[in-house]
């Protein structure tokens, strides 16, 4: 037995003590293949999953590094089944190799036949390959090279793509670094997406996801398709690229609801790229309109099922997924390992905030009690009903009128789901709300407002809820939201992490009605966070009201967000 800082557990978990003096230093180790599931105050918990094992894999670790972590940093003996299966799952990553053939163009080649005879046997692999070429190759047709890729990972035996990349059309576009310089990690991310050839890196929402994008850009010197999440984020990538890089305004084209415009640099929405008329995906078509180098997709944690279908397709291209977390609520991590490519970098949350890059922040619950009427309401609803009754409750807009006025003069953002709340709080509050049916000019204008300090306080729909940038944002407060969406709620308080000049601290008030299903789909909302390391104080909405924004927690309620 040693003083390590880990334990190692049969059941594939990995417990870290965080205030062990080798914690860092075992936690830098680990993280390469060990997902990071939920990290309270003082012992962090990591999951070893095949996935995660991949991961590590596909970025160049080996399974005698990850035996030789687990042993060194153990306090205890580590199950040796563990280690075993550690050795097998990650040997079977690479059996399997997507090549160039000079004759048959693209193949798929086994270092061991017996697996290539499984997989060839399979239905759903039988279809994506063509002639045997010898007794370890068979050919691949190229459009089949996302697909395949998707269907071995499912099958156990992911496909290491050594196929290689079409360079694009050539288009120089270099960083203006005045003023600025890449950070170190953002160096680090670009780095690794680019020495991968494609993959995903993972930044906390403020750290800067658009600056490794330019960066990739530069690196690629190539037309790019970039991919976002509507069109006030298109408009805030079209605004960087041109402050940050020697690209002009003719060199960037627009391609939404509002425009259509293909050029060097092509900013497409995802909502009009998934538009369907008659069962067609019209705008698809974009994919091939150029000989793109590079598609980047913003926010691909929110990828639409259409364009991972397509991208299946457009294997050749270089690929850069950006996001703040890798949690899809569908389940999808797979296809995002198999379409855009492995996670190439990944910071932690707490690891950026204390290099100061990211605001610290105070999370706080607020829990409501119903009044006795709305009490009656919910336990007689429908119960799919009963998550609205609950999140919208007239007993919150009392405690939110009570927040924005112990922050007044803070730029404020008042977040919800539902749009008939949202315009009876911003009636109450004297604010002006932005939600879906608000046009792009509006939307853009109250924004701006909001950015320069004309408008303190905003109401926002889920509109808001990704790549608006409003790094003034000091205090968010949640109302509603989708439910018990992880993803969401890492987004939310995203809003409000950018640094602030006078170095304050970040708010983010999540408004919860007590003893429903606002307050449970509320604990499954709060654990990313959780697994971030962000703690939320629990207080009662009465004590609150009584004794200011800190207010105190009720007997037995002070929590985190692990549940």
């Amino acid at each position: 037995m040693s003083d390590g800082p880990l334990i190692v557990q049969s059941d594939k978990t990995l417990l870290l003590e965080v205030d062990h003096p080798s914690a860092v230093a075992c936690r830098r180790e680990i993280a390469p293949f060990a997902e990071l599931e939920r990290s309270p105050e003082h012992v962090h918990t990591y999951r070893i999953t095949p996935l995660g094992l991949w991961n590590a894999r596909a970025a160049g670790h080996d399974a005698e590094g990850v035996v030789d972590a687990l042993l060194r940093w153990s306090r205890y003996p580590v199950p040796h089944a563990l280690l075993v299966d550690i050795a097998d799952t990650m040997d079977r990553y690479g059996r399997l190799r997507l090549d160039k053939h000079p004759v048959h163009g693209l193949v798929l080649v086994s270092s061991d036949r017996a697996v290539l005879e499984e997989v060839l046997r399979s239905r759903r692999v039988a279809p994506l390959v063509g002639e045997r070429v010898d007794s370890d190759t068979v050919a691949v047709h190229p459009s089949e090279r996302g697909a395949l890729k998707q269907v071995l990972l499912r099958l156990g035996w992911p496909a290491e793509d050594h196929a290689g990349y079409v360079d694009g059309e050539a288009h120089p576009i270099e960083l203006r670094e005045q003023g600025w310089s890449l950070r170190a990690y953002q160096h680090e991310a670009v780095e690794g997406f680019w020495h991968g050839g494609s993959g995903v890196v993972v930044l906390p929402c403020g750290a800067g996801k658009t600056l490794v994008g330019a960066a990739a850009m530069a690196r690629a010197g190539a037309t790019t398709l970039i991919l976002v999440t509507n069109t006030v984020s298109a408009r805030q990538w079209r605004s960087e690229l041109l402050r940050r890089t020697s690209l002009t305004e003719d060199e960037i084209g627009e391609y939404s609801g509002a425009r259509k415009q293909i050029r060097p640099v092509t900013i497409a929405t995802y909502q009009v790229m998934t538009t369907r008329r008659k069962g067609v995906y019209g705008h698809l078509e974009l994919f091939d309109a150029r000989d793109w180098g590079l598609v980047i997709y913003d926010e691909v944690h929110l990828l639409p099922a259409p364009i991972f279908r397509f991208t299946a397709d457009i294997q050749a291209r270089r690929r850069l997924g950006l996001t703040a977390t890798l949690v899809r609520e569908d389940g999808r991590e797979g296809d995002v390992f198999s379409l855009i490519g492995p996670k190439r970098y990944d910071a932690p949350w707490k690891e950026i905030e204390s290099q100061g890059y990211i605001a610290p922040a105070d999370c706080v619950e607020v829990r409501v009690t119903l009044s006795e009427r709305e009490r009656m309401l919910y336990a007689t609803a429908e119960p799919e009903d009963r998550y609205r009754l609950a999140a919208t409750s007239d007993t919150k807009n009392r405690v939110v009128e009570r927040i924005v006025a112990a922050h007044a003069g803070e730029p404020t953002l008042v977040i919800g789901q539902y749009i008939d709340q949202l315009d009876e709080l911003a009636e109450h509050i004297g604010a002006p709300v932005v939600k879906g049916e608000t046009s792009v000019a509006e939307r853009e204008r109250l924004f701006e407002a909001f950015r320069v300090g004309q408008i303190s306080t905003l109401v926002v729909s889920k509109v808001a809820n990704f790549s608006i940038d409003l790094p003034e944002a000091s205090v968010a407060i949640q109302v509603s939201g989708t439910f018990g969406s992880r993803q969401e709620e890492a987004q939310r308080l995203g809003r409000v992490l950018r640094p602030k000049a006078d170095g304050r601290t970040a708010r983010f008030y999540a408004v919860v009605s007590r003893d429903t299903s606002d307050q449970e789909l509320a604990a499954h909302r709060q654990r990313f966070l959780a697994e971030q390391g962000y703690a939320y104080r629990i207080v009662d909405a009465d004590e609150f009201l009584a004794g200011g924004p800190e207010g105190r927690p009720r007997d037995g309620e002070a929590g985190s967000a692990e549940g």
